[in-house]
């Protein structure tokens, strides 16, 4: 009996395995990414930007999701301005690189990016949950660049579900199809539109974006205590957004929420603007 339960249990796991291999086969064909790839010291992240103008928005995505979960407001946005999506080391379609996750390193692995995208600032950085985080540290460091932040339920400020301790067994549940079966993720994500959708989805049940997913997510309290103690610069233009989205990791799947935030990311773009056409004409005026 106990060798038959065991038969069976492995019968069960590999019936399972092979299906999340098959399943993922055919994702990796159909959800191709939309940008492109840019080294980024030695590992590519993938950027995908849309829209002209300035100043630039950098779209940061929460902890453990990615560029896809942005299919709602970017193309809101790049109707006015330049706007750029990307995925954090080890999550979507960029490289993980060393698999050591560090997240002091995501400011500095962000600028090489913009800095060979040829994405020139100002920057407007909109972090989402956890990405709110990374979009201050950015600003922290990078004074020069960052004009204007808008952060959307921001742990500083709005109190964050910690799902760190599930988060450390979905690689492994991803494995075995257990996740796919279940859409215990996946369907966090149903309300994205089109492709995009779908390879949110897609990537909510792979192992190898789940691996980096949990990383994140289990660091979050620690990035989240770091971040306390470092100071905006003072003419930074700061947008406080509650979304209220729900679970991890986080995004925002209504569109009706979405374009409340995405006129939130507008309307900072306007006081950019206006800042800088401000600063011009001071510059531009003869002195008495």
């Amino acid at each position: 009996m106990a060798v038959a339960s065991v038969a069976l249990g492995g019968f069960i796991v590999l019936a399972g395995a092979t299906y999340q291999g098959v399943a993922t086969a055919l994702e990796r064909h159909r959800f191709q990414r939309p940008g492109g790839l840019v080294d980024a010291g030695g590992h590519q992240l993938h950027i995908y930007c849309l829209g002209h103008g300035s100043p630039v928005v950098i779209l940061e995505a929460a902890m453990g999701s990615m560029s896809a979960a942005w299919a709602w407001i970017q193309p809101e946005v790049a109707r006015s301005t330049r706007v750029c999506s990307y995925d954090r080391a080890g999550l979507g379609w960029s490289e993980a690189g060393n698999s050591r996750y560090v997240p002091s390193n995501v400011p500095e692995e962000l600028r090489i990016l913009l800095d060979r995208a040829n994405e020139i600032g100002p920057l407007v950085l909109v972090g989402h949950e956890g990405g709110a985080l990374f979009a201050r540290m950015y600003a922290a460091r990078f004074a020069g660049d960052t004009a204007a932040l808008v952060l959307i339920d921001d742990p500083v400020t709005v109190p964050t579900e910690n799902g760190s301790t599930l988060a450390a067994a979905w690689p492994w549940l991803a494995r075995v199809g257990v996740l796919r079966l279940s859409g215990r993720l996946s369907n966090q994500a149903i309300g994205l539109p089109g492709d995009a959708g779908g390879a949110m989805r897609a990537f909510l049940n792979r192992p190898d974006h789940l691996t980096r997913a949990a990383m994140e997510l289990a660091q979050l309290g620690e990035v989240e205590g770091a971040v306390r103690s470092l100071p905006l610069p003072p003419d930074t233009i700061v947008t406080s957004v509650p979304a209220g989205a729900s679970g991890q990791p986080a995004m925002i799947v209504s569109r009706d929420e979405a374009s409340r935030v995405a006129r939130a990311i507008e309307a900072t773009v306007e006081q950019v603007r206006t800042r800088e056409a401000i600063h011009h004409g001071d510059r531009e005026r003869p002195a008495p």
